[in-house]
């Protein structure tokens, strides 16, 4: 099922398009607290946002901004604010879409349908994995967690994709070491070893602390 953020400080209009998206069997949600929409994006993990202009504390551009610093999440903006110039600013900024309010909800479905279609139809999968607040970005092999962006080394980003993607489950050494060898990366048990240290020391350092665990005869794991 595909997952639809609302961004839409008009109640009523996000209710509106909430119950019709689900009786396309979308999983919806839509923002209650504007001061941080990224958060609730990082916890819900859309696979499409649909994003007014005028909201309270920060506009939709500011948000299309900073999710396109960790996602290529298709966005369509819906907003009475559609002047040229606006839908200009919305493609600049990173949007895919423009719907002009008031719009025709069955216009809606099907931008939605077309624009997750074109997305997805190729087996397109999520640009990041959150666990605990650390946001693993699979574009660029960066981490960020409060402000802090942590720079990975291709090794480093495999490791920790291969434990964020099997959360609470010890991945034993020679998983790893395997998964790393498919990757073209030359990697021993002793460099494992190396890397897991650097891992955990770049980690340490935006105080991220005891994140990558040892599990003792086995491997390592995110908890």
């Amino acid at each position: 099922m595909y997952k639809i953020l609302i961004v839409e400080d008009d109640m009523a209009i996000a209710k509106s398009i909430k119950n019709c998206l689900s009786g396309w069997n979308y999983e919806t949600e839509f923002i209650t607290d504007f001061k941080d929409v990224i958060a609730e994006f990082i916890r819900f993990q859309p696979h499409l946002v649909l994003l007014d202009i005028s909201l309270p504390f920060f506009n939709g551009y500011h948000w299309c901004s900073e999710i396109r610093k960790l996602s290529k999440v298709p966005i369509i903006f819906i907003s009475s604010m559609s002047d040229s110039m606006n839908i200009i600013m919305a493609v600049n900024m990173g949007g895919d879409d423009f719907i002009s309010k008031p719009f025709d909800l069955n216009i809606l479905v099907a931008k939605v349908q077309a624009l997750i279609r074109r997305t997805y139809s190729f087996g397109g999968t999520m640009d990041i994995i959150e666990h605990n607040g650390v946001v693993l970005n699979l574009n660029n092999a960066t981490i960020e967690y409060e402000n802090n962006k942590i720079e990975l080394t291709k090794n480093e980003f495999k490791i920790l994709q291969i434990l964020l993607e099997n959360v609470g489950k010890a991945i034993p050494r020679d998983v790893i070491m395997t998964r790393l060898w498919e990757s073209d990366s030359y990697i021993d048990d002793n460099t494992l070893t190396v890397n897991v240290t650097r891992l955990r020391k770049k980690l340490s350092d935006a105080g991220i602390c005891d994140f990558v665990k040892t599990k003792k005869g086995i491997g390592y794991v995110v908890e």
